[in-house]
């Protein structure tokens, strides 16, 4: 059994940056994500990382201003969140699953079979 921590959330104002922090991240053979949920909406997914070889996906969202990575020597992911908007407000979350690749990770949440508790991030404008 894993169990993912989220670490890093807060309140900031627009074009804002935050760094989340998510341990222990698993250094081989998982698809590791972040995923967020904003008040009355569906969960999505933000960015992906497989963790064998670094290969990372963000979504078309938050490319540009997010990045996903993970640092062996720490066990730990993150995602760097720069230039922050109102909509990005939400609760974000850590999961992984031993799954190849990363192949179709955004509509694959039953592969997720670890997640975190959250982390809240509050832009204002």
């Amino acid at each position: 059994q894993v169990q993912l921590v989220e670490s890093g959330g807060g309140s900031v104002q627009a074009g804002g940056s935050l760094r989340l922090s998510c341990a222990p991240s698993i250094s081989k053979n998982y698809c590791m994500a972040w995923f967020r949920q904003a008040a009355g909406k569906e969960r999505e997914g933000v960015a992906a990382i497989y963790t064998t070889d670094g290969s990372t996906y963000h979504d078309d969202s938050v490319r540009g201003r997010f990045t996903i990575s993970q640092d062996n020597a720490k066990n730990t992911l993150y995602l760097q969140m720069d230039n922050l908007q109102p909509e990005d407000t939400a609760m974000y979350y850590c999961a992984a699953g031993p799954f190849y690749g990363c192949v179709n990770w955004r509509k694959s949440r039953a592969q997720f079979r670890y997640w975190g508790q959250g982390t809240q991030v509050t832009v204002s404008s």
